[in-house]
């Protein structure tokens, strides 16, 4: 047990709350009933859904209950795009997607004990749901000039797309499920992104509405930023996915290994579970010696093996050490050597090739001169192995899982050659 709102605070992970203080002595006096609603509007979560997964996690932890929604009824329609209406999937696939989700929610989530968490479906309660219905029970609490003032629906009907009344409606939807778990669980806090902050007073000035004396409560973690102004979250190959065919664990690893000391302090208290002393002596460690890195490779270690698994961390990391030359290529199983090179410049070829050829093919050098050169100076190396000759030609015997080559220049650059037809 936890004061969770001092907690979230040293964490970063308030930008608003309803009532600070009477969230407050609603967690002493807790148990909390809590949600957050996850769309399932992609096969697969990312690291802003992560975000409120983790939250939700620790609120947990700190003696409080979850209820994770994947929402099968408002993932058919989707909260309003900033510039353009989104494009709306079939039930079918929504209905796929609803199971994904679940699986990745439910991974974070302790479901035995006094404080076990539910995964609920606000298709559930809207399916039977008839359209004079909604508009008799649910719309006559919503005021046109309210719902209008929100960010998102303000951005959009200022914009030149507009705004449609489907995607206007989800407010109203998302109020609803809040409504709704408040009857059927005493749910009384709902959690999510700032940016969803609109939709989350929809719910607690709809419960309000409803029953004037009911204590609910609204809490906003804040928007990531990068200290780079790049967007969180984004790599040069797009988003980071939890899932591990969307991004590779690999590539995974290497975000969180990759992140900027000026942002790796806000990563170790926004997702690790480490205890403030120990991130603190890592934010030190980095402030002394940023060369070695400790605090990214500490959080890249502790989300690859939270989101994918200890093999699986494992094996990215002697992926990661054997690229660099500091293990075996030859021990790398093919799923997590294939995994590693898939994130490297790639060439494909027929048939064995000169070395020089190869360099210039995958990128890491400009022409012909400049590989000769690279391997004159003693630069080039095939699968860690230094290329002796300008004329060198790799060996079929060579070829890791009989197709693949690691070549390096220098110490850093990487590139992977795939050969076939030998």
């Amino acid at each position: 047990m936890t004061d969770i709102v001092d907690e979230l605070q040293w964490r970063g992970l308030i930008a608003l709350s309803t009532d600070e203080d009477a969230l407050r002595k609603a967690f002493a006096d807790g148990p909390v009933t809590f949600y957050c609603g996850f769309d399932p509007t992609a096969s697969s979560l990312h690291l802003g859904n992560l975000v409120q997964i983790l939250t939700m996690r620790r609120i947990q932890l700190a003696g409080n209950r979850p209820l994770g929604l994947v929402g099968g009824a408002t993932g058919l329609i989707g909260d309003p795009k900033p510039n353009s209406e989104r494009t709306l999937n079939d039930p079918e696939t929504v209905a796929a997607w609803v199971g994904r989700l679940r699986g990745q929610i439910e991974r974070f989530l302790d479901f035995e004990g006094p404080y076990a968490a539910t995964m609920v479906n606000n298709l559930d309660w809207t399916s039977g749901l008839s359209a004079i219905s909604f508009l008799r029970d649910i719309g006559k609490y919503f005021r046109v000039n309210k719902m209008i003032a929100k960010e998102a629906v303000a951005r959009r009907l200022n914009s030149d797309a507009g705004i449609s009344y489907t995607e206007f409606s989800y407010q109203i939807l998302q109020g609803m499920d809040f409504l709704e778990l408040n009857r059927r669980y005493g749910c009384t806090l709902q959690t999510g992104g700032s940016d969803q902050w609109g939709n989350l007073t929809a719910g607690t000035d709809l419960i309000h509405r409803v029953e004037p004396e009911a204590d609910v409560h609204a809490l906003a973690t804040p928007l990531i930023t990068k200290a780079d102004g790049t967007k969180f979250g984004k790599t040069e190959s797009g988003t980071v996915w939890l899932d591990a065919e969307r991004t590779t664990p690999y590539a995974f690893y290497q975000f969180w290994l990759n992140a900027d000391d000026r942002d790796v302090s806000k990563f170790l208290r926004i997702f690790s579970f480490k205890s403030r002393e120990e991130i603190e002596e890592l934010e030190k460690l980095t402030e002394e010696r940023p060369q070695a890195r400790a605090a990214q490779r500490a959080l890249a270690e502790e989300l690859t093996t939270m989101v994918h698994g200890g093999d699986q961390c494992a094996a990215v990391i002697a992926a990661s050490k054997a690229l660099f030359g500091q293990g075996e290529l030859t021990e790398l199983d093919e799923a997590t050597l294939v995994s590693s090179l898939s994130e490297l410049p790639h060439a494909k070829v027929e048939g064995l090739q000169p070395v020089v050829d190869l360099l210039v093919e995958t990128g890491l050098v400009p022409s012909k001169s400049a590989a000769r050169r690279a391997v004159k100076e003693g630069g080039a190396y095939v699968n860690n192995v230094k290329v002796a000759g300008e004329d060198a030609v790799p060996a079929a015997g060579e070829l890791l899982h009989g197709r693949w080559l690691v070549l390096r220049r220098g110490k850093k650059n990487l590139a992977a050659v795939e050969v076939a037809g030998v």
